[in-house]
Parts: C-alpha cells; sequence; structure tokens
C-alpha cells in the first residue's frame, strides 16, 4: 500500500523570521507524526531568502527534538555541497540521536547558483562521475569501509536510509545501479517524471538494502475547505515559481494575492502551468482524485507533498485534509 510523506522548505515568510520559520517546523512535523505521514524531509537550498532549512542536518536535529516516531531526513542533501565524510558525520550523529528515523536522501543539483558554490568551498565542475563516486564513498564510510582510509566518527556504523533523488534519467539510472529507493521532484521538474520511474524499474539491480525498486513521487498540495480557498492559498507559491524564474531570487515567502494568475502574462502562466502539472488543489474530494491519478499513472510506492503556504495554521489545515484524500485515495483504489 502506498505511503504519505511530507517534503518542507522551512519557508520564511514576508514580515516574519528564520526563528518563526524554524518554530513552524517543528510543529509541522509534530502535526504531520500525529496525522499518521510516514516521513518529514526538508530541502538544501543556499542563498534564498524564503528557504530557512540551508543548515539541513540542524533542522533536522531541531525537529528531531520535537517529534517522536515519524522518520526525518534530508530530501534532499546536495552531495556536491559537501564532502562525503561531513555528510557521514552529520548524519551519523542524527542517527545516534535518532536511531531508525534517519532519511539521507542525495541530489546532484547544487541548490544554489555559481556564486554560492563557490562560497561554499566545492568544485564548480563537479561532473556526473563525481557524484557517483562521492556517493559510493558516503556508502563505505556508513559501513565502517572508507575508501580512503579515514573512519567516520560519527558515522561508521551508522544506518540513515539512503535515497537518490533527480528529475532526471540519471538519477533514476545511478538509484537502480546502486539498488536504491528513487524519488523525484516531479513538484518542480515534472517533464520526465514517467521517463525516469520506467528507467528506474527496468534497470533496477537488487541490493542489500532493497529488493525490489521502491519509488517515490513529489506532489504540490493546497488543500481547503472550499475550492476558492485552495486556489488562493497557491498564489503564494506560484509568485514564488515566478519570481525565482525572473529574478534567480523570488525573496521572502508571499501572502496570497486573489486573482493572481490574472495578472500574469501568457508566457508566465503557460510556466506555471507546466510546473505544476502535478499538484492537488482543491476540496478533500479533489485532491484524493488527484492522489488516485497520480498512483494510477505512477504506481508510486510513495506520495511527497509539499504544501507551501503562507498562514500556518491554513498550512496545518491543508496538511489535514490531504492526510485524509490519501486515505480516501488508497481506499478507492
Amino acid at each position: 500500500m502506498a505511503k504519505l510523506a511530507l517534503l518542507d522548505l522551512v519557508p520564511i515568510c514576508q514580515g516574519s523570521s528564520i526563528s518563526t520559520a524554524l518554530a513552524n517546523a517543528a510543529d509541522v512535523a509534530r502535526h504531520a507524526e500525529a496525522l499518521g505521514y510516514g516521513r518529514y524531509w526538508v530541502a538544501e537550498h543556499h542563498g534564498m531568502p524564503g528557504v530557512g532549512a540551508a543548515a539541513t542536518s540542524v533542522v533536522l536535529a531541531h525537529v528531531g527534538a520535537a517529534t517522536a516516531t515519524i522518520r526525518i531526513g534530508a530530501g534532499g542533501i546536495m552531495l556536491p555541497n559537501h564532502a562525503p565524510l561531513q555528510i557521514a558525520e552529520q548524519f551519523g550523529t542524527l542517527d545516534a540521536l535518532y536511531p531508525g528515523r534517519i532519511d539521507l536522501a542525495l541530489g546532484r543539483a547544487p541548490g544554489s547558483d555559481r556564486r554560492v558554490a563557490a562560497a561554499l568551498r566545492r568544485n564548480l565542475n563537479s561532473s556526473s562521475d563525481q557524484f557517483v563516486h562521492d556517493v559510493m564513498e558516503l556508502q563505505a564510510l556508513f559501513a565502517g569501509n572508507p575508501q580512503t582510509g579515514i573512519v567516520a566518527v560519527p558515522g561508521a556504523g551508522a544506518a540513515p536510509e539512503m535515497w537518490i533523488l533527480g528529475s532526471s534519467t540519471f538519477g533514476a539510472q545511478l538509484a537502480a545501479a546502486l539498488g536504491l529507493p528513487y524519488g523525484f521532484a516531479s513538484h518542480f521538474a515534472p517533464a520526465l517524471l514517467d521517463e525516469a520511474l520506467a528507467v528506474y524499474r527496468q534497470t533496477f539491480r537488487p541490493s542489500e538494502t532493497l529488493v525490489k525498486p521502491h519509488a517515490m513521487v513529489a506532489c504540490n498540495v493546497f488543500a481547503a475547505d472550499t475550492e476558492e480557498e485552495a486556489q488562493i492559498l497557491a498564489t503564494s507559491m506560484q509568485q514564488s515559481f515566478v519570481a525565482l524564474r525572473s529574478t534567480a531570487t523570488p525573496g521572502r515567502f508571499p501572502p496570497p494575492r486573489p486573482g493572481y494568475m490574472q495578472t500574469l502574462a501568457e508566457h508566465e502562466r503557460a510556466m506555471l502551468n507546466e510546473i505544476l502539472s502535478v499538484a492537488a488543489i482543491g476540496t478533500r474530494g479533489q485532491v484524493a482524485k488527484t492522489f488516485r491519478q497520480i498512483l494510477k499513472r505512477t504506481r508510486a510506492d510513495e506520495i511527497i507533498v509539499t504544501s507551501q503556504i503562507y498562514d500556518h495554521e491554513a498550512r496545518k489545515r491543508s496538511l489535514s485534509i490531504a492526510a485524509m484524500a490519501f486515505q480516501d485515495a488508497i481506499e478507492a483504489g
């Protein structure tokens, strides 16, 4: 049976603060745990005024202390920004603090622009081959059999659940080759969703970690008691996407703007429609219908929802409705 997870970008809202964003992250994680979500993930981004999860492992330590049973993890760590040893130490520490609850999903994108990547002191010309090498080095460090002869402390012997993330067939091929679970970033780059899942399943090699393919797809969810309210809630994320594409720095997360789509140029509406083609916007029944369609289309083992909404209580309500809608979709087959 498919499961439901939550991806949190830890939004820093206009008129608010990073401290509030982090407090809200812990509260949202507790709320998701109570609703039965299986995972709470945060994503590494840098140099973005509206995203508060740059220090991803620190945010996870904060969230772990606020929760008891839900799996917590990075969705993902952008490995080109880091030395594998550093990630082994950080997630080995998290695994020691919250054993059996830690996920580590790895991505190849920098999660930043070239200026920020340079400030992180990593190689700006990192290749696909280097990413594969770094993933395998990280696996060896956790196994206590490092290729470098260095023992990660903490890290060696830790057992975070490792995933490969992607928005193309490259990540699908790597996850399949290593026998790891695979997550597709369909919440912002849905174009290759079907092709990537097909590649992953067709080329999967069983491993000690996983005997058969396990795929997760991401979905934007804006749920409310009325369709009109849900459409208005979605405009905050729509504004952020347009700002990101037009200026590369969207600023802090904006309040909703009724009628926002009608103010956009045709090419901007087309861009949003493409980006948000894997999205559920509406009431419980409408969201359940979208979930059913996604599950039928993708045969996903998990759907990870991101529900970036300006008002904190409206966001929690959206997640509550999404949990009920997901159960409706499962029961309906």
